[in-house]
């Protein structure tokens, strides 16, 4: 059995990529026939009632370093699939999950150092034992280093298996080494080779030492998270490992992200039949309050988190040569205070050209990209990407750096088989030659519903990168 850990779950929880991911790959391996459970903590967020969840055992022992400290485990069946989740207030019953506008919670290192001992405190009164350990970034990255010690005396899990998914090297759980001797792992790990970093510990590099096998949410990221300019510091460490490193890339849970038959569009639409587009931009602009001239005119979405990474400051850069252009703009997402702060001014000054919504709501989003003719997404790195590839069936053309995932999903117009439009340089004046280029094409009826059909038709399903995930098991399992 696969025991897929993670630190967020769409429908129960979700802050972005890893919450997506760990939503349905767990469905896609069950219907490749995998038996598959997933387990995550029990947040005061917890979105869904279409799947209830029931007390499955109350004071579950964690165990050291903690000896009286204890967790409720509760289930939900999802889709076939149990989910697991990790009960104890004082740690999850927050209005955030990791953070707010003042920074990450003090005890973010004492929270998932709980939840990750918790893991496998419960793995042993599992119904069928997990003969995978599947980890996802830096908040259950202690697991694999904890069942590597446990193997040395516990045959219980001695044919027991890791693997740890690299969602965002950026994010690592690094904190103070006081905290490493209170995390229960020994002695041995604390070295250049394990837990420790520049005197700090390091939870990231701890799960890529001990791990048995490293991926990436794409082979381009794979690549370059081993270069100075995209490892974080963990480029040395991540080139010791190359052979045990693999870049997978994500896929899209077309259940959820179709026009089709999109539950949150007044209208659908598919790649022969686009008038539903033009009705979902109507109700886009009504909703956002944009002036109705831009139902003949582009309209550019942004969906994401507004930091550094995504690009949006190059965004605000070219903003007012955008607004020249007598171009729509609708934004969505949540981020720095600052770049909040800016865009909502902006937004006032110029009602009906420009609308802002902070935070993030699914429906929203879906009418953002069935609304939008073309979305921007400048990242300066993107492990993945999803958006890009829901712009692609959505019909709304992509313009995108040319970076990890986006590099190995989007072809550049004017390439043959082109699906959106790339710049390379992080520089304000080559996104707006971009975003130009694809304002130039939009005005060519043609040639636009050439590409953008062609988009469409593209399939990023989750069907080849479950397969891929499959024979990585096998591996470790044979």
């Amino acid at each position: 059995m696969i025991l897929f850990t993670t630190s967020e779950i769409y429908p129960f929880s979700k802050s972005g990529g890893l919450g997506d991911v760990a939503g349905i790959l767990p469905l896609a391996l069950r219907e490749l026939g995998r038996e598959v459970a997933v387990i995550t903590p029990l947040y005061g967020r917890i979105y869904s009632t279409t799947y209830p969840l029931r007390l499955l055992m109350e004071n579950c022992p964690v165990g050291y370093p903690w000896p009286e400290v204890t967790a409720d485990i509760y289930v939900a069946d999802y889709q076939g699939v149990p989910v697991y989740f990790v009960d104890r207030p004082e740690y999850f019953d927050r209005g955030e999950y990791y953070c707010t506008y003042h920074g990450e919670y003090f005890d973010n290192c004492e929270r998932f150092i709980f939840f990750s001992r918790a893991v496998l405190a419960w793995a042993r009164w599992l119904d069928h034992k997990p003969t995978i350990l599947h980890c996802n970034d830096w908040h259950t990255s202690l697991i694999p280093a904890y069942l590597f010690e446990a193997r040395q005396s516990d045959p219980f899990w001695g044919d027991v298996g890791s693997v740890l998914t690299i969602h965002n090297l950026a994010f690592q759980g690094q904190y103070s080494a006081r905290l490493f001797w209170e995390s229960g792992l020994s002695l041995s790990a604390w070295s250049m080779d394990g837990a420790e970093y520049y005197g700090s510990f390091n939870m990231l590099k701890t799960g890529i030492a001990y791990a048995d096998k490293v991926t990436t949410v794409s082979p381009s990221y794979a690549r370059e998270i081993m270069t100075s300019e995209f490892g974080y510091g963990m480029e040395g460490m991540l080139a010791k490992r190359a052979r045990d490193v693999q870049g997978i890339l994500n896929g899209v849970d077309y259940s959820i992200w179709d026009p089709r038959a999109d539950p949150f569009l007044k209208a659908h639409y598919s790649p022969y039949d686009l008038s539903g587009k033009r009705l979902c931009k109507k109700d886009l602009l009504e909703t956002m309050g944009l002036h109705s001239r831009f139902l003949s005119r582009p309209v550019l979405g942004f969906i994401g988190r507004m930091r550094w990474q995504k690009g949006v400051d190059l965004v605000l850069d070219i903003l007012p040569e955008l607004l020249e252009m007598d171009l729509g703009l609708v934004f969505l997402g949540e981020g720095d205070l600052e770049t909040e702060t800016s865009l909502t001014n902006l937004s006032e000054q110029y009602p009906g050209q420009l609308a802002v919504e902070i935070g993030y709501t699914e429906e929203l989003s879906h009418q953002i990209m069935a609304g939008s003719d073309i979305f921007l997404m400048p990242s300066r790195y993107e492990p993945c990407g999803l958006t890009q590839l829901y712009g692609l069936r959505y019909g709304t053309l992509p313009v995108t750096s040319d970076v990890g995932g986006l590099r190995d999903t989007v072809t550049p117009w004017p390439e043959p088989g082109c699906t959106g439009f790339k710049f390379r340089r992080f520089e304000p004046e080559d996104f707006a030659e971009t975003v130009r280029a694809a304002v130039d094409l939009w005005a060519d009826p043609k040639g636009w519903e050439a590409v953008r059909q062609r988009a469409m038709l593209q399939d990023f399903s989750w069907r080849q990168s479950a397969r891929e995930y499959d024979n990585l098991y096998r591996s470790l399992e044979e």
